[in-house]
């Protein structure tokens, strides 16, 4: 099985990998894996997110994540989880879930990773903007 239906699979049935909904659930899952992968699976994923967003953050996949599932809730990366009710944080993980897989086809070709650390490099070498 490729992570890529791996990841389809357990975004598709999440209660056969014990996962209920909560979003740190699901977050301690993957890393799990990723560490059974010898960090294979989600090398770059950070780098992904941030070249999708088109600015420099300093936030880990966690936060990145929760900031884009949850616009409108207060506070910043996980500490938005306090803020959250069950339904939000089952359509974070589901969020989650897709842009890995949607990652997951960029990790897998070689050329588009490649496009994607350039554009990731040329975000962290532009200087800051300037203090108004």
């Amino acid at each position: 099985m490729s992570d890529k239906d791996f990841i389809e699979s357990v975004r598709d049935r999440p209660g056969i990998y014990g996962l209920g909904g909560s979003y740190g659930d699901a977050v301690m899952f993957l890393i799990g894996f990723n560490e059974a992968r010898s960090g294979g699976l989600l090398r770059g994923f950070t780098e992904w997110l941030v070249v999708r967003k088109g600015e420099c953050s300093s936030l880990g996949w966690q936060a990145l994540v929760l900031d884009e599932a949850l616009p409108h809730i207060e506070g910043w990366g996980r500490h938005k989880l306090r803020n959250t009710n069950s339904q939000q944080e089952k359509e974070a993980v589901q969020l989650l879930l897709s842009l890995l897989r949607e990652f997951l086809t960029v990790r897998d070709d070689v050329m588009a990773l490649a496009r994607m650390y350039a554009q990731y490099n040329s975000l962290h070498s532009q200087p800051p903007p300037e203090a108004a």
